[in-house]
């Protein structure tokens, strides 16, 4: 089965989670998703299903004109008595509340606030341009400031530790050693196919062995949206892939999952929490004041071949952003400090 097949299924699992959610919001918000389907991705609609079943329980738990009403009784009329007092209070509220539906605690930094914000004025902007309701009072609130934040990476010397600390497992758990001797040619090859070609882990796990070329080093990925592209890598990644594909021919692969590259304990397609947990397992070995995830693999990356490159549109063309200033977002704090370094180099008067 072709990567692309893999990530159609993952559509369908996608496109049956956001069609349970949205029969928990009013019945209205079904247009709202199926409007706006053609200009964003499944997993903005289904965080924006979230957000939206936040904002309505907090409506009708919180708000006097609305308490008592049900997701069936509310309607667009409804949402023209909304005003921007009420969404200030929801903005306020998310700073932290229980989740009605499981009772957990839930905090938002500025950040998510902002993103809350988004998915109400994303709905009310819909609505107001159909002309089914009279004004946006979202637009009239600000955004909670975000402060910027330092992209996390790993250094140089920790990208080699990590690698040395899967291939020793000498600090790991009992438990983890008993395990290692089966995962650790799997998980090199993981960690260096993650570091040497900046692909997100979605890409990784959908990643099939008939989608590379071993004599060209290069393969093919299914990128957000479906697009499929074609990658290269070096010949690190290339001699750790295929090291682990020597050892994988002695699996007896569960039937339907013959052609995955990475495989789980359980002779399977290794799956997203899995590859999660396999990241975080050997990076607090080496790095435990630094929480890294797979993105900040991808991050260490995209750091790398801008700071050896200096060429962002490389960079964003490697990493799949469509627009450049996604990548210049993330990497432009590297430019300040060779801004600094020039500033350093330059003496006027000699000391």
């Amino acid at each position: 089965m072709s990567s692309n097949y893999y990530y159609v299924k993952e559509q369908q699992r996608n496109t049956k989670r956001l069609r349970k959610l949205i029969a928990d919001l009013p019945s209205f918000c079904e247009e709202y998703f199926r409007g706006i389907e053609h200009t964003t991705s499944i997993l903005t609609r289904i965080n924006y299903a979230y957000d939206l079943r936040i904002f309505f329980d907090f409506l009708f738990n919180e708000i006097d004109i609305f308490q008592g009403l049900s997701p069936s009784c509310f309607t667009l009329e409804h949402l023209n008595q909304l005003q921007v007092i009420h969404i200030e209070k929801y903005l306020e509220y998310t700073t932290y509340y229980i989740n009605p539906n499981n009772e957990e605690e839930r905090q938002n930094s500025e950040m998510g606030k902002a993103r809350k914000l988004a998915s109400v004025r994303s709905l009310l902007s819909y609505f107001f341009k159909k002309e089914k309701i009279h004004r946006n009072v979202a637009q009239l609130v600000d955004t909670p400031k975000l402060t910027e934040k330092p992209i996390i990476r790993l250094e140089v010397d920790e990208v080699a530790k990590l690698l040395d600390a899967v291939e020793s497992g000498e600090k790991l758990t009992a438990t983890q050693r008993r395990y290692h001797k089966y995962t650790k040619s799997r998980d090199l090859a993981i960690l260096t196919l993650l570091l040497g070609t900046g692909i997100r882990i979605s890409e990784c796990v959908g990643l099939n062995i008939t989608d590379f070329d071993f004599n060209n080093n290069s393969f093919k990925v299914t990128r957000k949206g479906g697009d499929q592209e074609i990658l290269y890598y070096g010949d690190e990644v290339k001699d750790a892939l295929l090291n682990y594909l020597e050892e994988r021919k002695e699996i007896k692969v569960l039937p339907g999952h013959e052609d995955a590259l990475f495989l789980s304990i359980q002779r399977r397609r290794i799956s997203h929490r899995a590859l999660q947990n396999l990241v975080k397992k050997y990076t607090k070995i080496i790095s435990p004041l630094k929480r890294i995830t797979p993105h900040k693999l991808r991050s260490t990356f995209g750091t790398t071949l801008y700071q050896e490159t200096g060429d962002i549109y490389l960079v964003a063309d490697v990493l799949g952003h469509k627009d450049v200033n996604t990548t210049r977002k993330h990497y432009a704090a590297i430019s300040e400090e060779k801004r600094r370094l020039a500033a350093r180099i330059i003496k006027l008067r000699e000391d």
